[in-house]
């Protein structure tokens, strides 16, 4: 029913913009007491919205394990983690407070010894993807490159101490690096990012944009 698939999501998506924007400007104690009202019921759309996601994920996996996919054996271990994990928690519940018993359970040394450590060591295998792009980035072939070889030169060495060791206008010319053309470009991106989240806001709430409804994009 095309009422029930788009016309009514978009009135309430179109109604709440529209009230969120409102009472975002307004004075009045009941816009305030409007926004904690929305804020309640936003705790309870994520929630929905978290299973639904956790739906989506499971689903995903389970159709690469039934069609064997490439890669399905991956999906697997997804499953049997989900599952470890889940019974860990029951088990902590059924022994005492989750709270007490999280710190201490198999629930938790699961988490640190294998989340944790398994996160630590992606993210330390970043630094050589880092070094080989800086690598390749840093070769002076044009004006633009040498200064940001020079910049970056200058900021490496005024984070350690060899730095102000060699002289100390290295950590007073990092600090001005940092504080000046680096914040200034770091709020020209924020501004940018906020104008494009404001009019993609617009167009979701005026219905120029209508791909959040599925099947579809703008009409």
């Amino acid at each position: 029913m095309p009422f029930l698939t788009r016309t009514l999501p978009f009135a309430i998506c179109f109604l709440f913009g529209v009230a969120g924007f409102a009472i975002f400007y307004s004075p009045h104690p009941y816009a305030e007491e409007t926004t904690q009202a929305f804020a309640l019921w936003l705790r309870v759309v994520s929630a929905f919205a978290y299973f639904l996601g956790l739906y989506s994920l499971l689903n995903l996996h389970w159709s690469k394990i039934r069609l064997r996919q490439s890669g399905w054996a991956y999906s697997l271990i997804v499953y049997i983690s989900f599952g470890v994990m889940c019974l860990f928690v029951l088990y902590n519940e059924g022994q005492g407070p989750l709270q007490a018993q999280s710190k201490t359970g198999a629930y938790q040394w699961m988490f640190t010894h294998i989340h944790v450590a398994s996160s630590a060591t992606m993210f330390s295998t970043l630094a050589f993807f880092i070094s080989s792009a800086a690598y390749r980035t840093f070769r002076a072939r044009t004006p633009e490159a040498a200064i940001l070889l020079v910049s970056a030169v200058i900021v490496m060495l005024g984070r350690v101490p060899i730095g102000g060791y060699i002289s100390e206008a290295i950590p007073e010319a990092m600090q001005w690096l940092m504080t000046v053309p680096n914040m200034a470009a770091k709020r020209g991106i924020l501004l940018g990012v906020s104008l494009g989240a404001i009019a993609t806001s617009l167009r979701i709430i005026f219905g120029i944009e209508r791909s959040y409804l599925g099947g579809g994009g703008e009409e």
